[in-house]
């Protein structure tokens, strides 16, 4: 049983579309090798796909340009050539003219040359530089409130260090206390060893304080039981 005849028609599926494409021409680029093979025939197949993709078909030796270029002279049309310079002139002439409107439309924005603008022209460029000052505005407002939120940020920092701070010195006040009068008394006990160290004593003799210096520093040779006697004058001395 034979495959009935297809409708040559635009396939609407665009899957079976490009499948369909993929077919064909994978045959038709195999006919046109076996043409330019059997007949010597020069052959040149240029094919767009609906998606833009480019495949083409040149008999070897030649190039598609050779293939074109000979068939432009068999037919005798040929392409216009454009003088470049002409063309660069063209644009040249488009960037003076786009350029000197921006320089109008710079100087017109910093109040400049508005004696030939009609009022019209003058409402609409009131209401753009309206608006172009609301967005500046708004710009700086926004990079104030940055600001203002930077500081507030840091001022809560430095408000949680000095709790941090004063709790730690509550914690701590007993110990800070006792280091501090420990200080105050290192002096005093260093002037008391100073005073110690004039005063050179052997073995036990070494005195603890300045109170048993000074008694350690009587002489020994005076004994505390001994009693000073009051001589009796001779009243027969004529120098009495």
């Amino acid at each position: 049983m034979g495959r009935g005849k297809i409708a040559i028609k635009r396939i609407e599926n665009p899957t079976t579309r490009q499948v369909t494409f993929s077919k064909r021409r994978a045959g038709l680029l195999k006919k046109t090798h076996e043409l330019s093979v059997l007949c010597d025939a020069q052959i040149g197949l240029i094919i767009f796909s609906s998606t833009g993709k480019l495949c083409q078909y040149c008999t070897e030796p030649f190039r598609m340009e050779q293939i074109i270029e000979r068939r432009l002279k068999v037919t005798g049309t040929r392409i216009p050539e454009h003088d470049s310079r002409e063309q660069i002139f063209n644009e040249l002439a488009v960037l003076r003219k786009e350029t000197r409107r921006l320089q109008l439309s710079m100087r017109r924005y910093t109040g400049e040359d508005l004696g030939s603008i009609p009022y019209d022209d003058l409402d609409q460029l009131e209401h753009e530089l309206e608006s172009s000052v609301n967005k500046v505005r708004d710009r700086k407002n926004e990079l104030l409130q940055q600001q203002l939120d930077n500081l507030r940020r840091k001022e809560r920092m430095l408000e949680e260090e000095n709790s941090n701070m004063y709790r730690w010195i509550q914690e701590h006040r007993a110990a800070l206390e006792y280091q501090q009068a420990a200080m105050e008394a290192k002096p005093a006990e260093e002037h008391h060893h100073q005073v110690l160290d004039h005063f050179p004593f052997l073995g036990d003799q070494q005195p603890s304080s300045v109170l048993q210096l000074a008694t350690n520093s009587i002489p020994h040779q005076i004994h505390p039981y001994h009693h000073l006697q009051l001589a009796q004058p001779n009243l027969q001395d004529p120098n009495v």
